[in-house]
Protein backbone atom coordinates (compact mmCIF):
# COMPACT_ATOMS: atom_id res chain seq x y z
CA UNK A 1 0.00 0.00 0.00
CA UNK A 2 1.61 2.93 -0.83
CA UNK A 3 1.81 5.89 1.44
CA UNK A 4 1.82 9.50 -0.14
CA UNK A 5 2.39 11.02 2.83
CA UNK A 6 5.54 9.82 2.86
CA UNK A 7 6.43 10.71 -0.61
CA UNK A 8 8.61 14.15 -0.96
CA UNK A 9 6.84 16.96 -2.59
CA UNK A 10 7.79 19.88 -3.96
CA UNK A 11 5.64 23.42 -4.76
CA UNK A 12 7.18 25.89 -6.69
CA UNK A 13 5.18 29.23 -7.16
CA UNK A 14 5.39 32.62 -8.76
CA UNK A 15 4.08 35.59 -6.37
CA UNK A 16 3.19 39.13 -6.87
CA UNK A 17 5.83 41.73 -5.84
CA UNK A 18 3.25 42.99 -3.63
CA UNK A 19 1.52 42.48 0.03
CA UNK A 20 -0.95 40.44 -2.10
CA UNK A 21 1.51 37.51 -2.02
CA UNK A 22 1.04 37.38 1.53
CA UNK A 23 -2.43 35.74 2.03
CA UNK A 24 -2.08 33.67 -0.86
CA UNK A 25 1.72 32.04 0.11
CA UNK A 26 -0.35 31.16 3.49
CA UNK A 27 -3.18 29.66 1.97
CA UNK A 28 -0.65 27.44 -0.22
CA UNK A 29 0.85 26.07 2.43
CA UNK A 30 -1.87 25.46 4.75
CA UNK A 31 -3.44 23.73 1.62
CA UNK A 32 -0.31 22.12 1.17
CA UNK A 33 0.02 20.48 4.43
CA UNK A 34 -3.37 19.54 4.83
CA UNK A 35 -3.40 18.09 1.39
CA UNK A 36 -0.73 15.56 2.20
CA UNK A 37 -1.70 15.21 5.44
CA UNK A 38 1.73 16.73 6.35
CA UNK A 39 2.86 16.30 10.22
CA UNK A 40 4.58 19.45 9.72
CA UNK A 41 2.71 21.97 12.33
CA UNK A 42 0.49 24.07 10.16
CA UNK A 43 0.26 26.89 12.05
CA UNK A 44 3.81 28.39 12.48
CA UNK A 45 4.29 27.12 8.75
CA UNK A 46 1.65 29.50 8.02
CA UNK A 47 3.09 31.87 10.23
CA UNK A 48 6.65 31.59 9.71
CA UNK A 49 5.60 31.79 5.64
CA UNK A 50 3.61 34.67 5.95
CA UNK A 51 6.78 36.44 7.56
CA UNK A 52 9.14 35.56 4.98
CA UNK A 53 7.09 36.54 2.28
CA UNK A 54 6.48 40.08 3.65
CA UNK A 55 10.03 40.81 4.76
CA UNK A 56 10.24 39.83 0.86
CA UNK A 57 7.62 42.20 -0.58
CA UNK A 58 8.79 45.11 1.89
CA UNK A 59 12.90 45.23 1.45
CA UNK A 60 13.10 44.11 -2.04
CA UNK A 61 11.93 46.75 -4.98
CA UNK A 62 11.11 46.06 -8.49
CA UNK A 63 7.99 44.30 -9.89
CA UNK A 64 10.09 41.29 -10.03
CA UNK A 65 7.88 38.27 -8.79
CA UNK A 66 9.15 36.61 -5.73
CA UNK A 67 9.10 33.02 -6.04
CA UNK A 68 7.52 30.50 -3.23
CA UNK A 69 9.11 26.59 -2.91
CA UNK A 70 7.84 24.34 -0.49
CA UNK A 71 9.33 21.03 0.07
CA UNK A 72 7.64 18.54 2.18
CA UNK A 73 9.59 15.60 3.31
CA UNK A 74 8.64 12.73 5.80
CA UNK A 75 10.98 14.67 8.58
CA UNK A 76 9.60 17.61 8.22
CA UNK A 77 8.78 20.53 5.53
CA UNK A 78 10.61 23.41 4.21
CA UNK A 79 9.66 26.60 2.83
CA UNK A 80 11.75 29.32 0.88
CA UNK A 81 11.27 32.37 -0.38
CA UNK A 82 13.38 33.63 -3.22
CA UNK A 83 13.74 37.58 -4.08
CA UNK A 84 15.74 39.60 -6.62
CA UNK A 85 17.94 41.23 -3.95
CA UNK A 86 21.06 40.09 -3.04
CA UNK A 87 21.36 41.32 0.07
CA UNK A 88 21.13 38.94 3.12
CA UNK A 89 18.31 39.66 5.49
CA UNK A 90 18.99 41.41 8.35
CA UNK A 91 18.76 39.10 11.39
CA UNK A 92 18.20 36.17 10.55
CA UNK A 93 21.72 34.02 10.87
CA UNK A 94 23.61 36.44 12.52
CA UNK A 95 23.40 35.59 16.18
CA UNK A 96 21.96 38.94 17.62
CA UNK A 97 25.04 41.50 18.62
CA UNK A 98 22.29 44.41 19.97
CA UNK A 99 19.12 43.41 21.16
CA UNK A 100 16.61 44.14 17.86
CA UNK A 101 14.31 47.16 18.72
CA UNK A 102 10.73 46.13 19.38
CA UNK A 103 9.46 48.67 17.26
CA UNK A 104 10.95 47.70 14.25
CA UNK A 105 8.39 45.70 12.01
CA UNK A 106 11.59 44.04 10.26
CA UNK A 107 13.59 42.46 13.23
CA UNK A 108 10.74 40.96 15.17
CA UNK A 109 9.12 38.75 12.26
CA UNK A 110 12.90 37.21 11.62
CA UNK A 111 13.58 36.63 15.21
CA UNK A 112 9.98 34.95 15.50
CA UNK A 113 11.20 32.50 12.51
CA UNK A 114 14.72 31.96 14.27
CA UNK A 115 12.66 31.10 17.87
CA UNK A 116 10.45 29.18 16.01
CA UNK A 117 11.91 26.96 13.21
CA UNK A 118 14.02 24.11 13.98
CA UNK A 119 16.40 25.92 11.23
CA UNK A 120 16.42 28.43 9.17
CA UNK A 121 18.94 30.42 6.88
CA UNK A 122 19.56 32.53 3.99
CA UNK A 123 21.92 31.78 0.60
CA UNK A 124 22.59 33.42 -2.90
CA UNK A 125 20.88 32.41 -6.23
CA UNK A 126 20.94 33.29 -9.70
CA UNK A 127 18.65 35.71 -9.75
CA UNK A 128 18.93 37.19 -5.81
CA UNK A 129 18.75 35.25 -3.03
CA UNK A 130 16.66 32.26 -1.11
CA UNK A 131 15.35 32.62 2.67
CA UNK A 132 14.67 29.71 3.84
CA UNK A 133 13.46 27.44 7.22
CA UNK A 134 12.47 24.14 8.41
CA UNK A 135 9.63 23.11 10.48
CA UNK A 136 10.22 18.95 12.53
CA UNK A 137 7.13 16.50 11.82
CA UNK A 138 5.49 16.28 14.73
CA UNK A 139 4.95 13.22 16.49
CA UNK A 140 1.27 11.39 15.65
CA UNK A 141 0.65 10.99 19.32
CA UNK A 142 0.91 14.65 20.00
CA UNK A 143 -1.78 15.17 17.01
CA UNK A 144 -5.63 15.75 17.56
CA UNK A 145 -7.25 12.53 16.27
CA UNK A 146 -8.55 13.18 12.74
Amino acid sequence: MHDRSHAPASWRIALPHSAAAVPVARALVRTALAELEHPADSDTAELLTAELVANAVEHTSGETPIELVVELMPTGCQVEVHDPDPAPPGDLTRPGVEPPDPWQEYGRGLLLIRALSSSCGHRPTGSGKAVWFRLPAVPAQRRPPA
